[in-house]
């Protein structure tokens, strides 16, 4: 966890890192924004490092539900933190923001492991240009 300023404990970065699947050795950094309602308020959140990924848009907008509709107070900055690794470990092709990247899990999932390789390491999915993020 990182605080950009020391004196604002309501707005910090994440890093997930999953250990397995198609995201596996990728470095997923996040912003959260947690406000005055918080906790009758989701935080909010966006993805900094851009991913192909269905769960996730190119502007780094995470589709998440308990982000959304599904919001309890009783839920924690952890229980966002589980969400979204549990995005990297199941993205769902069926809640998607990515709508290309939903497509291709549907019907090829051997190419759509493919493109998230490509991504990791930086280069080109279709026209769009990925960073490396790969860590190893």
């Amino acid at each position: 966890m990182d605080f950009p300023d020391p004196d604002d404990l309501l707005n910090f970065r994440l890093v997930i890192m999953p250990d397995e699947g198609f995201y596996r050795h990728g470095r997923f950094v996040f912003g959260f924004k947690v406000g005055q309602g918080y906790p009758h308020d989701a935080p909010k959140v966006k993805c900094e490092t851009q991913v192909y990924h269905p769960n996730i848009d190119l502007e780094g907008n995470v589709c998440l539900n308990i982000l959304r509709e599904d919001w309890k107070p009783v839920l924690t900055i952890s229980s966002v933190i589980y969400g979204l690794q549990f995005l990297f470990l199941e993205p769902n092709p069926d809640d998607p923001l990515n709508k290309d990247a939903a497509e291709v899990l549907r019907q090829n999932r051997r190419l759509f492991e493919q493109n998230v390789a490509k991504s990791m390491r930086g280069g080109y999915v279709g026209s769009v240009f990925f960073e490396r993020c790969l860590m190893k």
